[in-house]
């Protein structure tokens, strides 16, 4: 596990879209994974204008979202699906039918829980799989517990969680209460994982994965088990390292 600290979250986004900038243009029909949330926004935002400035292609490129909720069509605001097409997939030239987000709808979970990690063994190996963080190092929405999913599944999210997100929301009772996650061994089978952490709220999460100890309860610290992982956090996020 490698740690980079940058000044800031601009310089943390910027960075971060070099390394898939490099990667797409070495290899053009790359596979990556993608994660939701306010820290890769602003990746997004640079992938854009390096679209735009002509510097790179999507037009081969697959990408497998993380995660979904439970209960939110694929128009609403919040969902995921949403959230991708908004922020990144509508702006660049990839094709659509090549983006994979869980669908939140679906009423057979465990059905399609199998469906969806069968769908991404059938891409091929993941080049790269982003990560965000939650302030109970939640990766994806793999949440603490004695137990830990090693595939897709549904969760129940935690009231941290919930508390956290809910403020994306117009009532905090319209947040859902679960959703559709890659499991710790879903994200696993990508060549290189790369974590992204801002802020001095997510200082403790990022603490312990300089610790030699792995934990359920700390689902973050199970990267330590991946070959390649590099955690890149702006000042704040990295004080405590």
């Amino acid at each position: 596990m490698e740690f980079k600290i940058v000044s800031d979250y601009n310089e943390m986004s910027r960075y971060t879209a070099e390394i898939i900038k490099d990667l797409i243009t070495k290899k053009p029909d790359a596979i990556i994974g993608l994660a939701t949330g306010s820290t890769p926004e602003g990746l997004y935002r640079d992938l854009i204008e390096m679209y735009n400035n002509g510097e790179i292609s999507f037009k081969k490129v697959k990408t497998v979202n993380l995660d979904e909720y439970v209960g939110l069509e694929e128009t609403h605001p919040q969902s995921y699906r949403y959230f991708m097409n908004d922020k990144l997939f509508n702006h660049i030239d990839i094709d659509i039918n090549n983006t994979f987000v869980p669908n939140g709808m679906e009423k057979d979970h465990e059905k399609f829980s199998k469906e969806y990690e069968d769908l991404i063994d059938s891409l091929g190996t993941m080049d790269l799989q982003i990560l965000g963080i939650g302030s109970n190092d939640h990766i994806g929405f793999n949440e603490p517990g004695v137990e830990l999913e090693l595939y897709t599944h549904k969760e129940s999210l935690t009231k941290g969680t919930i508390e956290a997100n809910s403020r994306f929301f117009d009532c905090k009772s319209d947040m859902p209460t679960e959703a559709i996650s890659m499991g710790i061994g879903s994200i696993f089978k990508a060549k290189r994982i790369i974590l992204l952490a801002s802020g001095k709220n997510k200082a403790e999460a990022i603490k312990v994965l300089q610790d030699t100890k792995i934990s359920t309860m700390l689902p973050a610290t199970m990267l330590k088990l991946h070959k390649d992982v590099t955690i890149i956090v702006d000042k704040e996020a990295g004080s405590l390292l």
